[in-house]
């Protein structure tokens, strides 16, 4: 069964890693980490605190994300990893992530996946970009990490959120091979 880290750090927009959380748990293993401020959000945002979430996914393995001693913190572990997804990734994370700053179990398990050559996805979530945001983009890319910014198209003619967070979150899936029902994928336009 493939194998895939879940990052949740504390940017608006958990809901992505939420669904990510709920499609992963069903179809492999998946490891989770969530920053001491995607706690918060999830708080915020979801209404859920860490027992709730450790109950809806019995079968997830949750980090501490101050647990620098976790498995998935080797390079000998997570080269066997089919991905890291960092859903949603704040923009403190991603400046960490770009230049090798590893004060905590998220970034150090993005860091040993950029030298494994593990496929890490940082689904950004923020508006607008800064020069030091597009910077740290870019060094994140030039590392082997994708960067995927948070948008959502609308062929697929979305009527509710949870169709909107379905396809961002298909999206990432296909970036790492997932397969999924997320959405409807685009079939081309009309002939006239």
């Amino acid at each position: 069964m493939d194998k895939y880290v879940l990052c949740i750090t504390g940017a608006s927009g958990v809901i992505y890693g939420y669904r990510a959380l709920k499609e992963l748990n069903r179809l492999s293993t998946v490891e989770v980490i969530v920053s001491e401020t995607g706690w918060t959000v999830i708080e915020e945002e979801l209404g859920k605190q860490p027992k709730d979430l450790m109950e809806e996914f019995p079968k997830a393995l949750f980090y501490d994300n101050r647990d620098m001693t976790a498995p998935v913190s080797s390079g000998s572990v997570l080269k066997d990893y089919k991905g890291v997804l960092v859903m949603p990734c704040s923009m403190s994370s991603l400046a960490s992530i770009a230049n090798g700053i590893n004060d905590n179990l998220i970034h150090r398990v993005c860091e040993v996946a950029l030298k494994e050559r593990v496929k890490t996805v940082l689904l950004i979530r923020e508006m607008p970009f800064s020069k030091i945001h597009i910077k740290n983009m870019l060094k994140a890319t030039e590392a082997g990490a994708i960067v995927s910014p948070a948008s959502p198209a609308f062929y697929h003619k979305p009527r509710t959120v949870e169709d909107i967070v379905d396809f961002v979150v298909g999206k990432v899936f296909d970036l790492l091979q997932i397969p999924h029902n997320l959405y409807n994928k685009w079939k081309g336009g009309s002939k006239t």
